[in-house]
This record gives structure tokens, C-alpha cells and sequence, in this order.
């Protein structure tokens, strides 16, 4: 009886570093999970064994229900043998882990908020997006992302590994299940011109077998989608978080409040958007528009000049 008041004193103490499930701390908890099976380290209970953890303080650590303490952490990764940058990112991620929400705008921050999403994308169960103007990132082809990336200015010697992180995104959601709502607009934005366009599209119909695409026609009234670009991440372990990206920042929200105000607004973009049949018919469309021009070396809009 005395040993299992001392183990339940032991992790009740060793949880007072954060009693909140937030972005950050669901961030922390996949970056320590991560460190701990490349470190070699599969099974937790064992690892909390050497650590001199309870197991299910581990467990809450890893899962982002409770937040360690930063000396809490730095232990961890020292076992894990972690050094060098990484041991500072993870750490830094104990700073502040309570917060409403997770806003990055320096240029640290925002690397920590790439590596985040990587990590939640990797445990998502379902992923729901939607992109008013312009191809999600994961779903872009390398000549598409090229061009956004050259086009607004990323440096030249970055290009190419960005294009292989964001094309390896591909891979981590292929478990996921995957619900998009994309603007007509990205369907005829030449992003590129018109090949890399009509290839980008092509792409896309294909990838529309695999997942819940649903595109949103010029013709509809207001709705939610023309408010920026939104990704809804739900994980294995049943935690959602929304992020949103502009030019010079990104933000992570998960109280709940928040997390219904997207669901009820991706709620309103089901009403307007078109059927996956039907989107699949205006993505081809496109293509075959693209075909039309490029035989006729004339763009849509001059051709309807003309008429």
C-alpha cells in the first residue's frame, strides 16, 4: 500500500509541469516519442525503467496530456544521447507549453512550427484542408512548388530541400484520411504557366481518388473558405489542433472553443462546395482547356476576347 501511495506521490509530482493538453505540449510529447524510438528505445516501459519514471508519467509526457518540466526533458534527451540543435529545439519547447495558442513569427519559431506540424501530420488520422487560391502544399508537384517558391522569393540554395520536404509529406498522410476543399481559383491560376499548370492538375485528379476532394466553383456566395487557407489536424490519440500560415507567421489553436469555430465553418463549406464527381469534372476540364490553349498557343481569356 506504501509503495503505490509513494509511485502515484512520485507521478503526480512529476506532472505538475503542465496539466493541459495544448499544441505546444502535443509537440513535445511526438518530439520526445520520436528522439526515444530512433534513439532505439520501442518499448516505453522499459525506457521509463531506465529513466527512473513512472511509466505513465512517460506516457502522459508522450501523448501531450501533461508537459514535463525542462530538467525533466534535458534528462531525457541526455539518456537519449540528443545534442546539438535538436536538444535545443525540444527544449524549446517547454517554454510557455500553457498557452491558448502557439503563434510563431521569428524565424526559430517558425522551424519549430514546421517541425510540429511534420509531427502531427505523421500521427494524423484525419487531415481536413482547405485552400481557397492555390494546390496544398502536399499536394503540389515539384514543378508547382518550384515556381511559389522561386516566385516569392525563397532563397535560391533552400529550393530544392524545401520541395523534398513538402513532396515527403506525401508519404506521412498516405495512413490518413484526407477530406480537401480547393478554390476554383487553383485550378486556373497559371502557377508557372500553363504545363506546369496542366501537370499540377493532372496530378491532382489522380490524387482525387485517394481522398475527399471537393472543389468550391466562382459562382458561390460568401463562405468561410475566402478567409485564408486552414488545415484541421485530428491524431490517433483523438487531440485536434487547427493551424493556420500566412507569409510571416503561423498559428496553432486547440481550445476547444476555437476547434468548433473551423469544424462548424468546414461544416458551411460542405454546403457550397461540389461533389467529389463533380469536382473530378471540373478539374478535367481544366486540363483539357490547358490542352485546347496549348494547341492553339492561345490563352482562355484572349479567345473569349475575341468571341
Amino acid at each position: 500500500m506504501c509503495d503505490t501511495i509513494r509511485l502515484l506521490t512520485i507521478d503526480i509530482l512529476n506532472c505538475m509541469g503542465g496539466n493541459k493538453t495544448t499544441s505546444k505540449s502535443l509537440a513535445l510529447g511526438a518530439a520526445l516519442r520520436e528522439a526515444r524510438i530512433d534513439a532505439g528505445h520501442e518499448q516505453l516501459t522499459k525506457f521509463a525503467e531506465l529513466l527512473g519514471k513512472p511509466a505513465p508519467t512517460l506516457s502522459r509526457w508522450e501523448t501531450g496530456q501533461r508537459t514535463p518540466r525542462p530538467e525533466d526533458v534535458a534528462q531525457i534527451l541526455t539518456m537519449l544521447g540528443i545534442t546539438g540543435e535538436r536538444f535545443d529545439d525540444i527544449l524549446a519547447l517547454t517554454r510557455n507549453p500553457d498557452a491558448t495558442s502557439w503563434l510563431a513569427i521569428s524565424l526559430p519559431e517558425q522551424r519549430l512550427h514546421l517541425e510540429a506540424l511534420l509531427r502531427f501530420e505523421r500521427e494524423a488520422r484525419k487531415v481536413i484542408a482547405v485552400a481557397p487560391l492555390i494546390v496544398p502544399g502536399w499536394l503540389q508537384t515539384a514543378d508547382y512548388a518550384r515556381a511559389i517558391m522561386t516566385k516569392g522569393g525563397a532563397p535560391a540554395n533552400e529550393i530544392e530541400s524545401r520541395i523534398t520536404i513538402r513532396i515527403g509529406r506525401r508519404e506521412v498522410l498516405r495512413n490518413a484520411e484526407l477530406e480537401v476543399y480547393i478554390g476554383q481559383a487553383a485550378l486556373v491560376q497559371r502557377i508557372g504557366g500553363s504545363d506546369v499548370l496542366r501537370g499540377q492538375l493532372e496530378y491532382l485528379l489522380e490524387m482525387s481518388e485517394k481522398m475527399d476532394l471537393r472543389v468550391i466553383p466562382f459562382t458561390r456566395d460568401w463562405h468561410p473558405g475566402l478567409e485564408g487557407p486552414v488545415k484541421l489536424i485530428e491524431s490517433v490519440q483523438g487531440k485536434t489542433v487547427v493551424y493556420l500560415e500566412n507569409r510571416r507567421s503561423g498559428l496553432f489553436l486547440h481550445e476547444d472553443p476555437d476547434i468548433m469555430a473551423y469544424r462548424d465553418a468546414i461544416g458551411a463549406l460542405r454546403v457550397v462546395a461540389v461533389g467529389p464527381s463533380d469536382s473530378k469534372r471540373l478539374i478535367a476540364q481544366e486540363i483539357n482547356q490547358l490542352k485546347k490553349e496549348n494547341r492553339h498557343d492561345c490563352p482562355r481569356w484572349l479567345e473569349e476576347g475575341d468571341s
